[in-house]
C-alpha cells in the first residue's frame, strides 16, 4: 500500500498556472518513484523514455 503523507513547508509550491509542484524533498521523504515524470524526481525516472538514468 503507498504511504499517504501530508504536506508540510517545503513539499511543493504552486506554479504560476496554479498547479502544485513537489519538491525533491517531496519525493524523498515518499520513498519512491511514481514514474509520472515529475519535474523534480530524485529518481532520474523519463517519462518519455519510461527509463531511470
Amino acid at each position: 500500500m503507498k504511504k499517504v503523507l501530508p504536506a508540510e513547508e517545503g513539499d511543493y509550491y504552486l506554479s504560476k498556472e496554479g498547479y502544485r509542484v513537489f519538491t525533491e524533498q517531496y519525493h524523498l521523504k515518499r520513498g519512491y518513484c511514481c514514474e509520472s515524470g515529475c519535474r523534480h524526481c530524485p529518481y532520474g525516472y523519463h517519462a518519455k523514455t519510461n527509463k531511470y538514468r
